[in-house]
């Protein structure tokens, strides 16, 4: 049954996408449910990063679950409510205060790496495989997810994925900028777990701060928010935090940050 599976392991939140008998392809139901996935965990004082990560050895996510498209995107209404869900998953860790990485093996395959794309750090295994098939099966791609893949790899490596429509590998999304590290199968898992302790270590909101900061310089000018990434930013220099660092400096010990 495909599902999407939440836990907790220390700081950090995990989400896998569970489709297995198809390669871990989004249902309806799937896409519906990762915005409040991803809502509960950014909410949960105890998590520090989101991990999206896919069910078994095979795949990340493959795309959507084409086989649901006649029912569920045969009509101009029924296309529409579709998209919507989609593009709410799409938004979902990017409304998230706290870092979402996506730890890659295996397929990784439209749907599945257009929701790669909205995570703010992707690290693969070399096994992983990567294509934007929108121009084989005729669909129309939006123009907010085009400028997402413009965001992460540059205006001429999105049409070339985009318009060949081309298989790429490991190295190749590495090259692009698309993933930022490329690591063996055997040690995706430590290298993703390493990248969350060093997350998990350091000061919550000024995390959070810079995150923000990122995703408002990205944006175009009038639609940028930059009175909220300052305040995000003096909310830094006035919290217990930052005298908690100032603290374990001057005593040359590990600083304990609370988010607060």
């Amino acid at each position: 049954m495909p599902e999407l599976i939440t836990r907790v392991e220390g700081t950090v939140g995990v989400v896998v996408f569970s489709n297995p008998a198809k390669m871990n392809a989004m249902s309806i139901d799937m896409w519906n449910g990762l915005p409040k996935a991803v809502a509960e965990l950014d909410a949960n004082s105890a998590v520090r990063v989101i991990v999206f990560k896919g069910d078994g050895e095979k795949a990340f996510i493959s795309g959507a679950d084409i086989s649901q498209f006649e029912k569920l995107r045969g009509t101009a209404g029924a296309q529409l409510e579709y998209n919507r869900a989609v593009d709410s998953a799409y938004s979902a860790p990017m409304r998230a205060q706290k870092p979402v990485i996506a730890s890659i093996r295996g397929i990784c395959i439209g749907g599945g790496l257009g929701l790669a794309a909205a995570c703010d750090l992707r690290i693969c295994a070399e096994d992983a495989v990567f294509r934007m098939p929108a121009a084989r099966l005729g669909l129309g791609y939006s123009p907010s997810g085009v400028r997402r893949f413009m965001s992460v790899i540059g205006a001429a490596n999105t049409l070339e994925i985009f318009a060949t429509a081309k298989k790429f590998g490991a190295a190749e999304a590495l090259r692009m900028g698309f993933v930022s590290r490329v690591v063996p199968v055997a040690g995706l898992e430590a290298a993703v777990a390493e990248t969350c302790k060093l997350i998990g270590e350091n000061a919550p909101l000024t995390v959070a701060a810079a995150k923000f900061a990122v995703q408002q310089a990205l944006k175009d000018p009038e639609e940028r928010d930059m009175k909220k990434a300052v305040q995000m930013v003096e909310a830094c220099f006035a919290s217990e935090d930052h005298k908690e660092g100032r603290k374990a400096f001057m005593e040359k010990r590990t600083p304990q940050f609370h988010g607060r």
